[in-house]
């Protein structure tokens, strides 16, 4: 993970980052930008000795101090920067299936995402620190093949990526061309096997055939042939094998379009590529929406919530 937008600071003092948020937050009024300036600044490990030196120098604990201190959009970044890597994607998970209405948008987004070893590493977690199975939670809250296709990608069963056997590729295409195109009605069975358990580099190569068979992109027909969460959740996995970070280009570019923005979901993309890909994704971004990711933050935020997102965004493409 190198092409992350946020790095490991040096020279890292725990103790003086921790003096330094307890004078921003303590008395009459709130420093913000000290906040977000150490916060966006350090990765999520010194942010974890942060809270702990904290605690150790003061008695109280960080986040419950942001959450008082802050509000609105500012303070759910600043919440979220704080919480620890490895149980990010469990808690949005398990927030997506909390209460009434599933968050559907947010089991796809990461489902469809994260590498197999990722999910595995979710399962556990989730299980862990919410004592429950995270497959039969989601399970109890989907249905149909959207369900189908989730508990698919949760099994985290997908062909590491070796050798591409073009006569398997060849097959492939074939039965998903007489699954979409060919019939009335769409043998989805087809789709969720194949998109759900082939290895990435064979599918980017089904897809070619595919579409030197069909005459469409394989997501022309996915778009035709089936709709509402099961579409967008092939369509999701679709991208991802294609690219990753093309799809959280994508992805943020419509949580940001048109009228209104869709703050959980960019603030979930924008802290969870942080250290990984975000130098990847601003590229993309680059390439497919004639602006950068930069100026699109710009024009759909304000406040302290903007100056730390464009912090965690890096820089501009122009």
């Amino acid at each position: 993970y190198t092409r992350g937008t946020v790095t490991a600071f040096s020279p890292f003092d725990a103790r003086a980052d921790a003096e330094a948020l307890r004078k921003a937050m303590k008395g009459m009024g709130t420093d913000e930008e000290t906040i977000l300036k150490i916060l966006t600044s350090r990765n999520n490990a010194q942010r974890q000795e942060i809270a702990a030196a904290f605690k150790t120098l003061f008695g109280r604990d960080l986040v419950d101090d942001l959450k008082s201190e802050l509000t609105g959009k500012f303070e759910t970044l600043m919440v979220s920067l704080m919480r620890p890597t490895y149980i990010f994607d469990a808690h949005a998970l398990k927030h997506a299936i909390k209460g009434a209405g599933t968050n559907e948008k947010v089991l796809t987004e990461i489902l469809a995402s994260r590498t197999p070893a990722e999910v595995q590493n979710i399962k556990q977690v989730y299980l862990r620190e919410y004592e429950a199975n995270l497959e039969d939670k989601i399970t109890g809250e989907t249905s149909g093949y959207f369900q189908r296709l989730l508990v698919v990608l949760l099994q985290a069963n997908r062909d590491p990526d070796g050798r591409v056997d073009e006569g398997l590729v060849e097959q492939d295409a074939q039965v998903l061309f007489r699954a979409g195109e060919l019939k009335w009605g769409t043998d989805e069975e087809k789709f969720i096997t194949i998109l759900g358990t082939r290895s990435v580099s064979h599918l980017r190569r089904v897809f070619d055939k595919y579409m030197t068979i069909s005459g469409f992109q394989i997501e022309e027909t996915i778009d035709r042939e089936t709709s509402g969460d099961l579409e967008k959740l092939l369509l999701a996995v679709v991208k991802c094998v294609r690219s990753v970070p093309a799809y959280f280009a994508e992805t943020l570019y419509y949580s940001m379009k048109g009228a209104g923005t869709d703050d959980d979901t960019l603030i979930r993309v924008m802290v969870s590529r942080s250290e990984i890909d975000l130098l990847d994704i601003r590229q993309e971004f680059r390439k497919n929406f004639a602006k950068s990711l930069y100026q699109m933050i710009q024009k759909d935020t304000s406040g302290d919530y903007r100056k730390a997102l464009l912090l965690l965004c890096g820089g501009d493409d122009e």
